[in-house]
Order: structure tokens, then C-alpha cells, then sequence
């Protein structure tokens, strides 16, 4: 073994690596589980601070150059993945076992808002991740449709709900308990009630992420969820065109009056690649996301192209990041989808920051 190679030494290189979202080093965020050498060769055990951490590559590569310098001939890494709550606090009693919430909102209707939360919890759920899905549209639902549980009802006892389960991800919508196209035709109170029921008396267990599709707009049901629970952040989807960006606003607008982070925006439908010529066509525009992003001080967290498969899958009940949608591999817009996923997920991260430590480090001090 080369006398360089010892755990004090590994531990000290480690250190000068930083995890790219939060800025922090792997030593002091406690992502180094365990160490071993053998010779020239080290084993470690990273924890990420997300199964679907989207720079894993870099973290990998910069730890073998670290530890190249100490003499490694070979490094090999074991990854875990461990997801911080990003809140506390009284509030956070109604959902006990919820780490992140991500409300997925919209300006206005038809710029694809539950097509982004449906394939932002299956991403996240196919890269191992423990997802709720909370269908929060009252009046409107369609997450059942999208994923393929139209005509599920729901079981329990005792009070307690059990979630309908699709593609990985647990969910939840008022459609399990009504019969065929019964509409719901409520006031905000009702609405304020079944958000409450449906995160109070649901059995949600664990999970890593619980994603809610919010109806468009700035109504009841956003404020509703904003009064109820802490929410991490929240998601706007917008297309390219002005009278889209223009309520996209009004949604930012709305969730900093009630002290929600916005994380990010998201350009649905943000051109249409000819499947005969090839070439990209902007039917609504183009840079409306990357318009209102820097008119605000966001960030633009993907850029989803319109796609045929998009809505079919949709419509099929088989979202188009699932695994058993036919070509998603070769999907541009599923590319697109999955790592827009992976970007939010990364932003929790940065929120949770404050609650990561552990690790070797902690336990040896």
C-alpha cells in the first residue's frame, strides 16, 4: 500500500471535493460512509443527497483525480443516496414521513402542467427515489388518467387511506372515490377540506419526494397547500408564448406572497423537431422560459420540446419517462423530462443542505 494511502490522508483529499449543487465538500456533508484499502486500491461507500443526483459523474471523476495524487491506482465507488427533509416545525406533523414537497403549478390552463408533475414523479421514482403523487386538481383531475389507474378506488381502514400505486409512484386523487365523469362541483372550503384529508388521513409511509399538481391559476387549492403543509418549492410550467408568461408571473407572484421558493421554471412545448426534415419548429414561440427566468432571478429547469409520444403516452396511461413506454431511450422529450428531474431534484438538495451532516468525519470527531 503506498504509504500516502491512509484513511486520515483519503479523508483530507475528499475534502477539496464539492458537491456541485450545494457547494459544500463530501467530508463536512457527510457523504463518506466508508473507506477501504486494499494495496493500491480504495473502495469508498458517497452518499448523495439524492438517487437522482444529475452530477454524479462529476463528483466520481473528481474524486479519482483527488485520489490519484495519493497514489491510487484504482478507485471504486459504492453509491447510496440518503434524502434530507427540507422543513420542520409543527406543520410538518400532517405529513410526519413526507421529506420534500414539490408543487408543480401553472398560470393558466393547457401549457402541460400535470404532463410535467406525472413524468417529474416517474423520473424520479425510475431513478429509486420514493415519490408520492398528489393529484390536487379538485375539480379537474387527470393524474389518474395519465397513469393508467382510471377506475381505481381506493382501500383502507380505520380512517386511513391507502394510496393507489403506478409506474413506482403512490398517488392520490379525489377521481378514486367518484364513479365514471362525475363532476365535482365545490367552493373552497370543500377543496380546502379534501387537501387536508388527502394528506392527513393517507397513508403515505416514507417518501423521498411528494409532488403535487396544483390546478392552474392562483386559487384555493395553492393556497390551501401553502397554509397546510411546508412546501419545499414549487415548479411553474409556462410555454413560450406571451399570454403564458404573463400568468406563469402571476403564479411566481402568488407563491411569494404566501413565503414559497419558486425553484425554477419549466418551457413546455418548446418546439417541435419535424420527424421528415429534422429541423425544429417554434409553433409558441421561443425563449419565453429563459425571458421571465432572467426578468425574475430564476432558473430555467428544462426545456421539454413538443412531442407526439408525449401525449399519447398521456393518454395511454403510460407517462413517456416510464420504462414501459415503447422508445422512450430515444425520446427527446422524455430526455428532456427525466433530466428536468434530476435538476429539481439537485435544487432540493441545495434547500435540505442545512440538515446533511453524519458520515465518517462526524463519527470521528
Amino acid at each position: 500500500m503506498p504509504d500516502a494511502l491512509t484513511n486520515e490522508n483519503i479523508m483530507s483529499a475528499l475534502s477539496r471535493v464539492k458537491d456541485p449543487e450545494i457547494g459544500r465538500d463530501l467530508v463536512s456533508l457527510g457523504m463518506v460512509k466508508e473507506i477501504a484499502i486494499d494495496g493500491s486500491t480504495v473502495d469508498l461507500t458517497v452518499e448523495l443527497t439524492t438517487p437522482a443526483c444529475p452530477l454524479k459523474a462529476k463528483i466520481e471523476s473528481e474524486i479519482v483525480d483527488e485520489l490519484a495524487a495519493l497514489g491510487a491506482a484504482a478507485v471504486r465507488v459504492d453509491w447510496a443516496s440518503n434524502v434530507k427533509r427540507s422543513f420542520g416545525g409543527p406543520a410538518a406533523d400532517l405529513i410526519p414521513g413526507v421529506r420534500n414537497t414539490i408543487a408543480v403549478a401553472s398560470g393558466k390552463g393547457g401549457v402541460g402542467k400535470t404532463t410535467v408533475a406525472v413524468n417529474l414523479a416517474v423520473s424520479l421514482a425510475r431513478d429509486g427515489a420514493r415519490v408520492g403523487l398528489l393529484d390536487a386538481d379538485i375539480t379537474g383531475p387527470n393524474v389518474p388518467l395519465m397513469m393508467g389507474t382510471e377506475g381505481a378506488h381506493v382501500t383502507g381502514a380505520a380512517g386511513r387511506v391507502n394510496p393507489v400505486i403506478s409506474h413506482g409512484v403512490q398517488m392520490m386523487s379525489i377521481q378514486y372515490f367518484l364513479t365514471g365523469d362525475a363532476p365535482v362541483i365545490w367552493r373552497g372550503p370543500l377543496i380546502h377540506s379534501a387537501i387536508q384529508q388527502f394528506l392527513r388521513d393517507v397513508e403515505w409511509g416514507e417518501l423521498d419526494y411528494l409532488v403535487v399538481d396544483l390546478p392552474p391559476g392562483t386559487g384555493d387549492a395553492a393556497l390551501s397547500l401553502s397554509q397546510l403543509i411546508p412546501l419545499t418549492g414549487a415548479v411553474v410550467v409556462t410555454t413560450p408564448q406571451e399570454v403564458s408568461l404573463t400568468d406563469a408571473r402571476k403564479a411566481i407572484a402568488m407563491f411569494n406572497k404566501v413565503n414559497v421558493r419558486t425553484l425554477g421554471v419549466v418551457e413546455n412545448m418548446s418546439g417541435f423537431i419535424c420527424p421528415n426534415c429534422r429541423e425544429e419548429h417554434d409553433i409558441f414561440g421561443s425563449g419565453g422560459g429563459e425571458k421571465i427566468a432572467r426578468e425574475l432571478e430564476l432558473e430555467v429547469l428544462g426545456r421539454v420540446p413538443l412531442e407526439p409520444g408525449v401525449r399519447t403516452g398521456g393518454d395511454a396511461g403510460v407517462p413517456i419517462t416510464s420504462t414501459q413506454y415503447p422508445g422512450s431511450e430515444d425520446s427527446a422529450a422524455a430526455t428532456a423530462l427525466r433530466g428536468l428531474a434530476r435538476t429539481v431534484a439537485g435544487r432540493v438538495s441545495v434547500v435540505a443542505a442545512p440538515f446533511a451532516g453524519g458520515g465518517l468525519a462526524a463519527a470521528a470527531s
